[in-house]
């Protein structure tokens, strides 16, 4: 299956060929981290004696619109705790690692405090979705800030596996509080921009929902996926939840779990073939402790003759 990017650079194609290679045959584990300490990575090495072949970096501290006087501790402790961390991104990839990003977009107008929160914002993605008005503009410079910090990536051919406006099926974060019309636009305008105006051809396009009627279109999207949070301790394969993402297009696209809590059961998946082709567990009380997965199952995971880790990931 060609990248819908037709200009798309070879190590990221090489990516999506081993991606779909390995559709049910295996899955790549996958840690997300948003600080620079990434204590995440140094429990699962010593919990498995094994690192992630994928790992997700927070880009929030990036947003130019983050209004320090008008937020509070929490907020300003986790900008602080994530500034820098695409020169950690920039180390993964020379380790030859994967590399995902999360984008908690700080509203481009507006708002206090979390403002990629909808009830912290009166940012509309309507107005930023019109062309000419305020919000679209401002929206267009934050994107075009961000194209601008992703750059360096692209020149080296490092792929990354890109997952703009992510739950936007919810109404929690700005991006998907309006019709689902508008979140087809705003990742559109992205694509198009992205592609054309700045050539990010390192990029392989994740879209995060399991909703159809917020699905961009198969010209536009590589790969699916969706975000699960299950029960403490349930590992499963999820299969229904991987059923309903399907039926989110007819096209045969590769699926992932872009974040997950509780990690799912890595032999159930590989032993029914089931087409996830990566999970990516969320940071910090997800990974740092016991409550959702005990040690001695997150070794078992990576034990799984069928599981990428960042030993047996090839080069791209």
């Amino acid at each position: 299956m060609d990248a819908v990017n037709k200009n798309i650079q070879s190590s990221a194609a090489r990516l999506l060929e081993y991606i779909n290679e390995n559709r049910g045959k295996k899955i790549i584990l996958g840690q997300h981290t948003q600080t620079m300490q990434q204590e995440e990575l140094s429990c699962i090495h010593k919990a498995t004696g094994h690192l992630p072949a994928l790992c997700g970096f927070e880009l929030l501290a990036y947003s130019p619109n983050i209004r320090y006087d008008t937020s509070g501790a929490e907020c300003l402790d986790e900008v602080n705790a994530a500034a820098g961390t695409l020169q950690k991104a920039w180390e993964w990839a020379q380790q030859g690692g994967l590399v995902t990003m999360t984008w908690h977009w700080f509203s481009p107008l507006g708002g206090s405090d979390k403002s990629f929160f909808t009830c912290n914002t009166d940012f509309s993605a309507e107005r930023a979705a019109e062309d000419g008005t305020p919000e679209n503009t401002a929206f267009l410079s934050d994107m075009d800030y961000m194209a601008g910090l992703l750059r360096p990536f692209s020149d080296a051919q490092i792929p990354i596996l890109w997952r703009p406006f992510h739950e936007n099926e919810g109404g929690w974060f700005w991006w998907g509080n309006c019709d689902k019309s508008v979140v087809q636009k705003l990742y559109r305008i992205m694509f198009e921009r992205y592609t054309q105006h700045f050539h990010l051809d390192d990029l392989l396009w994740v879209f995060n929902s399991p909703k159809k009627e917020c699905y961009p279109g198969d010209d536009v999207v590589d790969i699916l996926s969706r975000d699960l949070y299950p029960e403490a301790h349930m590992h499963t394969a999820h299969e229904k939840e991987l059923y309903e993402l399907k039926q989110v297009t007819s096209a045969d696209k590769p699926c992932a779990l872009a974040e997950i809590g509780t990690i799912p059961d890595v032999y159930a998946i590989t032993d029914k073939h089931l087409d996830w082709s990566w999970f990516m567990t969320w940071s910090k009380r997800y990974c740092l402790s016991e409550e959702f997965t005990y040690f001695e199952d997150l070794k078992k995971a990576y034990s799984c003759e069928n599981a990428v880790t960042l030993e047996s990931l090839p080069e791209f």
